[in-house]
């Protein structure tokens, strides 16, 4: 990873996986970093994985796309998505994307 460019918010950043920032408020904090393959730079076994993945909005992912390095963890990844969203339980599909948004909101996370 050194010697690679990250930028965020706005600031240019090179180095690690771990990444030390200034926020609004002016506290530093660490933000991890995960080199992903984007959508136009995927071949074969993840371009195909990429294109059952596409959202709505017109991409995919970052939650998905940090596992576009080792094509078997995100594939496996989807399959956990898919059993724990969609799969038998007592729970309803409503009920469980609702936890998913407290968690998340809870988590201090945009998903």
């Amino acid at each position: 990873m050194n010697g690679e460019l990250l930028i965020v918010n706005g600031k240019q950043l090179r180095g690690s996986c771990e990444k030390s920032l200034q926020t609004d408020g002016g506290k530093e904090r660490n933000v991890a970093w995960i080199r992903m393959v984007d959508e136009e730079e995927a071949q074969g076994k993840l371009a195909e994985l990429y294109k059952r993945l596409t959202e709505p909005w017109g991409g995919v992912d970052n939650i998905m796309k940090i596992h576009s390095l080792n094509v078997p963890s995100l594939v496996g990844h989807f399959e956990l998505y898919k059993t724990l969203m969609r799969g038998r339980s007592p729970l309803s599909r409503v009920q469980r994307e609702m936890i998913a948004v407290v968690v998340s909101a809870i988590n201090r996370c945009k998903y």
